[in-house]
Parts: C-alpha cells; structure tokens; sequence
C-alpha cells in the first residue's frame, strides 16, 4: 500500500523529533555521569572508586559534596579524613522538596593515629534501647581483616613501608558508608544485598588506591562475594557459637545474676578489635534487682540491655594507645599501658593484656554501672574466662591479669 507523501512527512518529522529528544536526553545523562564522577574524585582525592559510588541504591540524580574543610579528603591534613557526597534522588526519596541528601561517606586513615582508640565506657548501649532488634557487627571474612556493620564496611591493612607527609605507619584503613540510610534504601532495617556488596568492593578498593599513594606494598584481595546479612540479637547464651561461646560453654548464663544474652560476631583473629557483649533480659535484670537492689543502693535497669558486660580484645597499634573511658569529665582517660593489668581508677573498667604473634593485645572488660556495685567480684572468672579463650585461640604469650584486690566495686 503506498503511504501518501504528506503522512509520510509528518512520521518523519516525529521520528526526527523523537530522536533529537533521545539525544538530548542521553546528552544530560551523560553529562550527569561525567559531573558525578569528577564531584567524587575531588572529595574523595581520587582514591575512592567513582564507578562503585554510583552504583549504590541512593546515588541517583546529581551528585555533590561537602564544600567545606572537613568533608573533602585532604592527606596533607591528617592521619584520618574523610568524604562526603550528596545526592538529590536520596534527598527526594526522603521528602525533601529541593536539594540533595547526604548518602555517603567514604573514609581513609592510618596507623598510628594522631587520636588513640577509647575503650566502651559503662554506659554504652550495646541493644537497641527501645526493644529492637541489634544488628552486631561481622567480620568480612575472605582473608580481609575488615568489618560489615549496619550502614558499610571497614577494612584494614598492613603498611610496614608507607610514609604519609614524611611520617612512617605501620597500617591504613578504608570505610565505606551509607549515611543513615533509612527504609527507603533497606531491607528490614539492614542494608540490602546489593549495596552490602558495592559498599565493600568500594572500601577494599579505596584501601588499596591508599596504599599505592603511601608506597604499601601489600594490596588486599578481591572481597568474597554475596555479603552475609548481619544475624539478629541479642541471642540466649546457650546459643553462642562464636566471640561468646566460651561463656555459653561454662555454663555462666545458669547462674543467678550472671547475663543470660550474648551479643556476639564470628570470630577472626585478622580483626584489630574482638568483641563479646553479656546483656542481661529485663526479666533476670528485674531479678536481681528485687533481690540485690537496695543491698547496694543502685536504681531500677529502666530500659533492655540497661545491665551488661562488655568485652574486647584490642590488638597491634591499637593495643598501644587504648585508653579507658572516663565518666568523670574531669579526669583524663587512662591508658591500659601493654605488659601490665588492672583497673580504672574512676570506673568499672578492667584490662590485660598479652603478646600474641610478637604483637601487644589489650584485653578489656567494662561492667556497667550500677549492675557493677552488685557482681563485680563475681565478674573475675568472667573476665578471666574470655582473656582464656582468646588467648589459647590465638596462641598468646606473657599474659599479664589483674590482682584479685583490683575486682572491687568502688
């Protein structure tokens, strides 16, 4: 059948019409691209991956950074800096009329830090306060001393041979991280599978773009594939299977007053910080409460976790800056000094400490307060269990604990 000439001019024209649109469309989206990528490698300094930035969930629409001093990586700066990126399609999804949202930080240090680490103080919040499920952090696991926590992942590595700013270090790190990320970018309160998985190619390739930049001669490998959703707790501690379950195994959970839940990740003797939590339910803390609690004059545990144990293991550089946490704000922390034991001086707070693979470990273990009046002189064996089980696990020497007088409440 013959198309008349008129109807096919005007399927012309709309054809050139469409396809002056298609281009103009993909012109911007191009452009948006380019922009995106060169807004990243300013604030990052280069040393963040533009490509895996942009793949993440919330990275639509333009990408910003923080124009500001802090916010924009400067090596010249610091032992520790970081980067801050903007999106506008994370800012829409949150309900914001115009401009864009913070969605990401990308961070990068090294070791020894100008700052020294602080060990958990005896009000921390080991649960969600209000009853909600705790997500505790894991480690990385394929050979990568690294951490998956609820919004990214830290990795660390060695550097025996680097120089920043002319300073010798022994070690860098990396994290990559969503920024509150909220329910519009998870999957029940978690990150999803997808970010989980560009979030941690992004920090592994960020810490090896660092290492080249400090003369490293190490690079870490590939991450494993398909990152694990982190487990829900806390859990009863019969069920502890991994930094706690040595407490499960002794048996301590039978015993009145002692926590009955764990808090706990799998274990790698690669990670820099090794962790183990004791929470007591409300119920066994309202126990203990009615039957000890005006013995020793402490108030109610008003909210869950409220009353616990925290434990730590802190190895290499770590270990030779650790401080304990001060409650009293005018006093200095102190330092938990390698080849000794003991307690804080202000707080329920104890440490050892041990040689383990010819580097210094710190050992802690921090009792909260008011749950501390009443158990501390039971809370001997606990610490003296958890340094056991660590220590035989990663074949340590010269292990040094504090004296049975130092087990006091005061």
């Amino acid at each position: 059948m013959r198309v008349p000439d008129g109807v096919r001019k005007s399927v012309n024209v709309v054809l050139c019409l469409a396809a002056v649109v298609a281009i103009g469309w993909s012109g911007r989206e191009i452009w948006r691209v380019w922009d995106g990528r060169r807004q990243i490698d300013e604030a990052c300094a280069g040393l963040v991956p533009a490509g895996r930035v942009l793949a993440l969930s919330p990275a639509g629409g333009r990408i910003t950074h923080r124009d500001a001093a802090e916010g924009v990586i400067d090596l010249g700066a610091g032992t520790a800096q970081d980067c801050e990126l903007f999106s506008t399609e994370a800012g829409e999804k949150d309900g914001e009329e115009r401009g864009g949202r913070w969605f990401f930080t990308g961070a990068v240090g090294v070791l020894p830090a100008d700052r020294p680490l602080i060990a958990d103080g005896p009000l921390e919040d080991l649960v969600d306060s209000y009853g909600g499920p705790t997500h505790p952090d894991q480690p990385l696991g394929g050979g990568i001393a690294g951490w998956v926590t609820e919004s990214g992942v830290v990795v660390q590595l060695p550097c025996a041979e680097g120089r920043l700013n002319g300073r010798a270090v022994t070690a860098l790190w990396a994290r990559a991280s969503l920024q509150s990320p909220g329910r519009r970018f998870t999957d029940d309160g978690q990150l999803g599978a997808h970010d989980r998985d560009v979030l941690a190619e992004t920090a592994v390739i960020t810490a090896n773009n660092l290492a080249g930049r400090l003369g490293c001669a190490g690079r870490l490998p590939d991450p494993p594939q398909d990152v694990p959703a982190l487990p829900e707790g806390p859990v009863p501690a019969a069920r502890a299977e991994g930094t706690c379950a040595w407490y499960g195994k002794a048996g301590f959970a039978r015993r009145e007053g002692f926590p009955d839940q764990v808090v706990e990740s799998r274990t790698d003797d690669r990670l820099w910080d090794q962790r183990c939590g004791l929470v007591l339910s409300e119920s066994r803390a309202s126990a203990l409460y009615l039957t000890e609690g005006s013995e020793h004059h402490v108030s109610r545990p008003e909210r869950p976790g409220r009353w616990f144990v925290s434990l730590h293991t802190y190895a290499g550089e770590e270990a030779k800056t650790l401080l304990l946490t001060s409650t009293n704000p005018r006093e200095d922390p102190e330092p938990a000094t390698p080849g000794r034991a003991g307690r804080s001086t202000e707080d329920p707070i104890w440490w050892a400490s041990s040689v383990c693979d010819g580097k210094p470990q710190i050992h802690t273990m921090t009792v909260s307060l008011g749950y501390h009046s009443i158990m501390t002189p039971r809370m001997a064996q606990v610490f003296r269990a958890y340094v056991t089980d660590v220590t035989d696990r990663r074949h340590c020497t010269d292990l040094v604990f504090p004296e049975s007088a130092a087990f006091r409440a005061d």
